[in-house]
């Protein structure tokens, strides 16, 4: 059986929006330092690849995932 939950889309009307900002924004973590441990830990990956950079830019068409949650950026 697949858990897997569907992908949250988050549409940006800005160039980029720094990485834990999304991650706050759409409700991944509850605050702005739970979103930096996440990455510190090695919990993010934005492309399919870990990122390690807590204020990475996230543009259209990137895709950020933490574990079972994705969001793809349009």
């Amino acid at each position: 059986m697949n858990n897997k939950k569907p992908a949250q889309t988050f549409e940006l009307t800005e160039d980029y929006i720094e990485l834990i900002k999304l991650l706050k924004f759409m409700g991944i973590s509850e605050t702005g330092g739970q979103a930096k441990l996440l990455v510190e830990n090695n919990l993010v990956y934005v492309d399919g690849e870990l990122e390690l950079r807590k204020r990475r830019k996230v543009r259209k068409g990137m895709t950020v995932t933490v574990g079972d949650e994705t969001i793809n950026v349009i």
